[in-house]
């Protein structure tokens, strides 16, 4: 197994992906703790320095362009300075950015996370102030999301959509993208937080076990619910393959053939943070499948680059080298 993924590994990059959703600023503010304040008991911090990472479906975004991938980046920012930032950002990568619509009436969606430390005191995150907007698309707004969609999706080898509830992604714009992907037969994943079976048709549906959980109106997972929730979830999605993650447990891949493949996690003592883990398994999954690999070798190296971002800080990136090297230590480990 370990030379068929290293393989799939070399050929993830140039591959054409579109990624579609809900483009978000994870902005760090960092500061020094100096004092109490004497006008509240709150910490004083002097601000030392700011971050804006892409975050959201930019995350996506960002990870396809590090693995090598021809991004085109589809979903819509704000006529301010996080908007012209996370353009810039994703810009510098190579992403092509043309699919960023601009809409003047709302804000680009925002994640500041306020973060303090000292000499004699571990960084941590003091409070995040979040900014959006859930006000539907202007028509005009989404008919430039359409056209462009519809302009691009054809030279696509895979498409992923990144929803985090913030109406990028509205039934129009779903259903041309699975009306399109099913006709021209593209791999199309969808990554749903919170309306996962609006996207019935997709391809491959990639959740964590409590947003499959809410969907289909269980209280946990696990055992024989498990098991029959993914089916379940095959069978309202229409999909060909469910790909669950289970935090650390690993991942869970159901096909639509009956198939059932249980991957555990590839090094669960090195974990630091998993913000936008699960950005860097869809979008490896789909580069995957782009590059020819079956389901069960793009859940596997899906999980290797998920375990990559874990042991990384905030929002993270993973590398073709990473990766490469992730299979090669996991399978020595093993022998």
């Amino acid at each position: 197994m370990e030379v068929s993924l290293r393989k799939i590994v070399d050929k993830l990059s140039g591959h054409k992906v579109m990624v579609i959703g809900d483009m978000v600023a994870d902005i760090y503010l960092e500061g020094k703790i100096s004092r109490i304040s004497r006008e509240a008991p709150v910490l004083v911090l002097e601000h030392s320095g700011e971050t804006v990472v892409p975050g959201g479906a930019a995350n996506a975004v960002h990870n396809a362009a590090t693995l090598g991938g021809d991004v085109f980046a589809v979903g819509v920012v704000g006529d301010d300075a996080a908007g012209r930032e996370l353009a810039a950002i994703l810009g510098g990568k190579r992403v092509r950015t043309a699919g960023l619509i601009v809409d003047g009436t709302r804000p680009t969606i925002t994640k500041t996370r306020v973060m303090a430390g000292g000499l004699a005191t571990v960084r941590q995150q003091v409070v995040r102030i979040d900014r959006e907007s859930n006000a539907g698309l202007l028509p005009v707004v989404e008919e430039r999301l359409r056209a462009y969609i519809g302009a691009h999706i054809g030279a696509m080898a895979a498409v992923v959509m990144s929803d985090y509830g913030n109406i990028t992604l509205s039934p129009a714009v779903r259903e041309l993208v699975i009306a399109a992907c099913r006709r021209q037969r593209i791999p199309c994943i969808v990554d749903s937080r919170y309306n996962i079976l609006a996207f019935a048709g997709a391809t491959v549906v990639k959740q964590n076990e409590a947003e499959v959980a809410a969907a289909l109106g269980y209280k946990a997972l696990a055992g024989n619910d498990l098991n029959q929730a993914g089916r379940k979830m095959l069978d309202a999605m229409a999909a060909e393959a469910i790909l669950l993650t289970r935090g650390p447990d690993g991942m869970s891949l159901f096909e639509a053939g009956g198939k059932v493949t249980h991957i555990p996690v590839s090094n669960i003592s090195e974990v630091f943070d998993v913000t936008g883990a699960g950005d860097t398994a869809v979008v490896t999954a789909a580069l995957a499948l782009a590059a020819g690999a079956t389901y069960v070798e793009a859940a596997r190296l899906a999980n290797f680059a998920a375990g990559v971002v874990v042991k990384k800080p905030g929002t993270a990136t993973t590398t073709t080298a990473e990766l490469r090297e992730a299979v090669r230590v996991y399978h020595e480990n093993r022998h």
